[in-house]
């Protein structure tokens, strides 16, 4: 633990840190906790780089560690050989997004690399799709992507499009963590960096060529033509960077009756109709589904703050009741419909590769074996599905079709390297034109696929465990699960158990091992039999521990009641742990 009071004192101190961070610090003189919290530890540039609430303090976001960081990106870039290529930056509607993302671009510029800024918010996908498009040898978005309105993040980008993975990541961690002094960090004026051509904006160009690789996942655009009039959509950004392009994607292809919740349309980074601004959460569609019910909506959807994540409900035709489907469901929905559109036009190749995390559904695996595709599994974090894509592309072996997670994400083609909540949109809504002309809505569909591949029930729960004792006790928790390995739970027993921190999966009958094949991280993975499961991780975004687990079942009843009692099982006993 570093020596906070010290620190504290420095940045008091210190001519580099500005009167208002100084005015904040003061406020906080007699409040030795409060220090500590902000002081403690270096903000930790994790694997997709720093998120932390916003705030002065070495353990939190602002301009100081967002220049840290980025002088420590340019170190690494120089070292690459990269500086000519430059990077693009993008930023969403949180707080402090447009400075952070400015304070950026000055740093590269002060270390002789270009920087491509957007001119204002743009979604998460298009930075990834820039960084392709530009030719550039990185990216960085500054977000928080559905966390809390006190938080914002810096994502960093590799000249693939995919948020960084090994080496690159470590690399780049190494580099910032060097920087010990901060002031002694470059920069310089906006003035100078344009003056020397070290800092362009741009927007339209970029955002014209983003939607038309969108539209070009379109795979029934007759379905849609029929149908387009009859199909109602509500949809809400949730005050983020979604509303522009998701309406313009969805108007360009044919969709007109399109309604966005106003009080939800406008960026705003204080998110004032929720608590906090994520799809996965019941609150996020009061508004929506209010609306829905006025305009007799077949669905509504909301995208995160970054535009990233996908959230839906789907309206029963029969009982007139709006039903959400979690990201497994419509993850899971899309690619079947995709892969069936793809399959009757003669369009999967023998070595076509549907690819998840593995905390995602087991329900893609059927749809996956179902179309002749091979499925392939990677860790939890989208990079690792862009990383396959780039194997696929370097190898020339294996062709992609879908990727998806099951945290409300998913991709459609290989134009950006992380998950679209855009082209999710237009794919939900092309789905639902097509199942309607069938007589269907999106609900029968998902109802007919359980009936086909069977009931996957699929349930995360996580705990959160804030600061410094939280996160020992996340850690103490992992050691508590490896320490006395779990044998069976919800009336299923354990068959194997992998450990992706020991790369090791062990047969519980045998004792025999055997390596993982994937990259080391702290996760824990237990097969059971009749197709559940169960895997512990800590989140890498939000202090929390995560416990995902899966069923399936002969009925949705059945699944549920399964789901229910390995659910209630798991948290007895974790409960027992805190």
């Amino acid at each position: 633990m570093k020596d906070y009071m010290k620190i504290y004192q420095e940045w008091l101190d210190h001519p580099y840190f500005d009167e208002k961070t100084k005015e904040e610090l003061r406020a906080i003189a007699g409040d030795e906790k409060e220090i500590k919290e902000r002081f403690y530890m270096d903000l930790e540039f994790g694997t997709a780089g720093l998120r932390g609430i916003i705030g002065a303090g070495i353990n939190r976001m602002n301009i100081y560690t967002v220049r840290r960081a980025t002088q420590g990106l340019a170190n690494y870039i120089i070292k690459q050989g990269g500086a000519k290529k430059g990077v693009a930056i993008a930023f969403d509607s949180r707080r402090m997004s447009p400075e952070f993302a400015m304070e950026a671009a000055m740093t590269l510029a002060a270390n002789g690399i270009k920087a491509y800024k957007f001119e204002s918010l743009r979604p998460t996908p298009e930075l990834s799709f820039a960084v392709r498009e530009l030719g550039c040898i990185a990216g960085i978005n500054i977000t928080a992507s559905h966390n809390p309105p006190e938080y914002n993040g810096y994502k960093v980008y590799w000249e693939d499009g995919a948020q960084f993975t090994p080496p690159h990541d470590k690399g780049v961690t190494a580099e910032v963590l060097a920087i010990e002094d901060l002031s002694s960090v470059k920069t310089m004026s906006e003035e100078e960096a344009k003056k020397a051509g070290l800092f362009e904006v741009i927007g339209k160009e970029i955002d014209d060529k983003y939607i038309a690789q969108v539209k070009a996942q379109v795979v029934n655009q007759d379905a849609i033509n029929r149908m387009q009039d009859q199909i109602t959509i509500v949809y809400t950004p949730l005050h983020g960077t979604g509303n522009i392009p998701a309406r313009r994607v969805m108007k360009e292809i044919g969709f007109e009756h399109v309604y966005v919740v106003p009080e939800q349309e406008l960026p705003d980074g204080n998110f004032p109709t929720v608590s906090y601004p994520n799809p996965e959460a019941e609150e996020a569609y009061t508004l929506g589904l209010a609306l829905a019910r006025e305009k007799n909506a077949d669905l509504v959807l909301a995208t995160d703050p970054d535009a990233d994540r996908l959230g839906v409900y789907v309206k029963d035709g029969k009982t007139g009741e709006y039903h959400p489907l979690t990201g497994n469901m419509s993850g899971s929905l899309l690619c079947d419909y995709i892969l069936s559109q793809k399959q009757e036009k003669g369009q999967i190749p023998a070595d076509g590769q549907v690819i998840k995390s593995i905390v995602t559904t087991n329900l893609l695996d059927a749809v996956a074996a179902h179309y002749g595709c091979e499925l392939v599994e990677v860790l939890t974090g989208f990079k690792y599905i862009g990383q396959q894509i780039l194997k696929e592309e370097q190898t020339g072996k294996g062709t992609y079709l879908f990727g998806m997670e099951e945290s409300y994400g998913c991709l459609i083609g290989t134009y950006a390297r992380d998950k679209d909540a855009i082209s999710a949109t237009a794919a939900l809504c092309e789905a639902a034109a097509y199942y309607k002309e069938k007589g269907m809505t999106l609900w029968d569909a998902m109802v007919a696929m359980y009936e086909k591949y069977g009931y996957y029930h699929d349930t995360v729960k996580s705990i959160g465990l804030k600061g410094i004792e939280g996160l020992a006790k996340i850690q103490e928790i992992m050691e508590n699960f490896r320490k006395d390995p779990l044998k069976e739970l919800g009336g299923y027993h354990v068959t194997s158990i992998r450990d992706y921190k020991a790369d090791t999966i062990t047969d519980t009958a045998t004792g025999e091992s055997r390596p993982t094949g994937l990259p080391e991280s702290n996760v824990l993975y237990y097969d059971m039999n009749d197709g559940a499961w169960l895997c512990v991780r800590p989140s890498g975004t939000e202090p929390k521990i995560k416990f995902y687990y899966g069923v399936k079942g002969s009925s949705m009843e059945d699944a549920n009641a399964k789901s229910e009692q390995m659910g209630d099982e798991l948290m007895k006993m974790v409960n027992a742990m805190l």
